[in-house]
């Protein structure tokens, strides 16, 4: 089983890249390593050539792999941070790899922050699985051969996306295998919080990397046939008929600290047209309930549900309001935890379903403490989407942008699941396969952290039980998405 193994490891000139190294050297696993630097240099450091890349997930850095390892397996360390491997991990990649004829294994792991070290598990790899942050650890174990077949199919040049164009090229060839065992610790580097991290895609200073990861996440669609062209159904918004033309719908289980202000922020909204707010309150037991009972009795534009049914999560509890008998023509999203931007909120969702008349309705907001101070990034506005290609870029980002409004008969029809989590995506991802989503780029919402909020800090379990989920709802929708291809043929 010797010399089974080249590895690469990036390389900016600190020690503890060395006692990776020695780790390698030590297994007896490797034919040679390189490390790759931004550095041009002939030095060698421990028996180590240097290899000068200019960004460590380029495409060229993968033609440089490709070109100087001649052994059956290549281990690919993503991060410059001190790995420590477990007994015999090495050996223990190569079984897996070769048993199950894999293009790419990966593990779970343990990760040091500060003197803590804790368990970092990971998910699946599964066809839906290709939003460009899938956590696959520090640790890459990839099919030489695997990797020349991804690469000599690859249209582009990546700055950026070469591995992640890559490593979709290896999934359309072999299976993608995740090892459910902790064979290695690395330290971790990027402390902030599960909620700090949520928006990187959409902070402007990445704008150059999300439109390379745009175009890769296109290709693959491409090939797996899961690709959809600019065509779009039309919706005729004078379909049914309806007391309002629009209605606010808010589901609320104990928040008796936000649910006020959330009510206020609707029934101060300026309008050309009747309106309500249906607030569906999932059986409040901490005062909410009151404060809801007592809106209600002052203004006969909220209507307070208390559902029968106890089994409701947050799109349980969205059918309620949406299938209710006084729900408008629109039905517009508001989280009790949160407000609108002002009193005109509600008239520009409205107003632009009337203009484009178009099936759903997503506008931009404003990130703020409780207090509503700043907070970055700012104003999150996903100018990623656009009308063409925005259905397909959906699918690799892990959210579509607040506050969601949606035309109320294609809303009946779909249903909304029955989660807490990952509803209103799910219902992103089924209209866009053959309606238009308008966009409104100013923000009109404001979106308030605060402890309270379910994912200001999330520990790794509750990551990867969303992450799953919303990977398996881009399971569901790229085989709807091909099924729709094949029968338009």
């Amino acid at each position: 089983m010797t010399n089974k193994i080249t590895a690469f490891l990036p390389f900016g000139g600190n020690d503890f890249t060395f006692k990776t190294v020695e780790e390698i050297q030590n297994s007896s696993m490797a034919e040679k390593i390189y490390l790759l630097s931004r550095e041009d240099t002939k030095e060698k450091y421990n028996n180590c050539e240097i290899l000068k890349i200019d960004s460590l997930f380029a495409s060229k850095t993968f033609e440089q792999i490709k070109k100087h390892s001649k052994t059956d397996f290549i281990l690919f360390i993503t991060q410059d941070t001190l790995i420590n491997f477990g007994q015999f991990a090495l050996e223990r990649f190569i079984n897996v790899a070769e048993s199950t004829k894999a293009g790419f294994v990966y593990s779970d792991y343990y990760e040091v922050k500060g003197n803590e070290r804790t368990t970092h598990p990971v998910i699946d790899y599964q066809l839906g699985s290709i939003r460009d942050d899938f956590n696959f650890g520090s640790m890459l174990f990839i099919n030489r051969k695997a990797l020349i077949k991804a690469m000599e199919e690859k249209k582009s040049n990546y700055k950026f996306a070469g591995l992640y164009s890559l490593r979709m090229g290896i999934s359309r060839k072999c299976p993608v295998v995740r090892i459910p065992e902790y064979l290695y610790t690395t330290v971790e580097s990027d402390l902030r919080k599960s909620g700090e991290k949520l928006f990187d895609y959409v902070n402007p200073k990445n704008r150059e990397v999300q439109i390379e990861m745009e175009k890769a996440a296109t290709e693959h669609l491409k090939k797996i046939k899961a690709y959809l062209a600019p065509k779009f159904k039309k919706i005729n918004l004078t379909e049914g008929n309806f007391e309002f033309e629009a209605s606010v719908i808010i589901p609320v289980r104990n928040r008796v600290k936000t649910i006020a202000d959330a009510v206020e922020s609707v029934l101060k909204q300026k309008t050309n047209f009747l309106f309500n707010l249906i607030v569906v309150d999932n059986h409040s037991t901490d005062g909410t309930t009151d404060i809801l009972s007592a809106f209600a009795k002052k203004d006969n534009r909220l209507i307070h549900i208390i559902p029968e049914r106890e089994d409701l999560g947050i799109g349980g509890c969205w059918n309620e309001g949406a299938h209710h008998d006084k729900c408008g023509r629109f039905a517009v999203q508001l989280d009790s935890d949160d407000i609108y931007f002002d009193e005109t909120t509600l008239q520009k969702v409205v107003d632009l379903f009337r203009k484009e008349k178009c099936a759903m309705v997503i506008g931009s907001y404003k990130l703020t403490d409780f207090q509503l101070n700043d907070l970055p990034p700012g104003i999150i506005d996903h100018k990623e989407w656009t009308p063409n290609n925005g259905r397909n870029n959906a699918l690799r980002i892990n959210g579509l942008g607040a506050p969601r409004a949606f035309f109320t008969p294609l809303l009946r029809k779909i249903k909304i699941p029955n989660v807490s989590y990952g509803e209103d995506y799910a219902l992103g991802l089924a209209i866009s396969r053959n309606y238009q989503i308008g966009r409104i780029y100013e923000p009109i919402y404001v979106c308030r952290r605060w402890e309270g909020n379910s994912d200001a800090a999330l520990s790794i379990d509750k990551q990867n039980t969303y992450n799953l989920y919303k990977d398996r709802l881009r399971t569901f929708e790229i085989l709807a998405r091909q099924k729709l291809n094949s029968s338009q043929k």
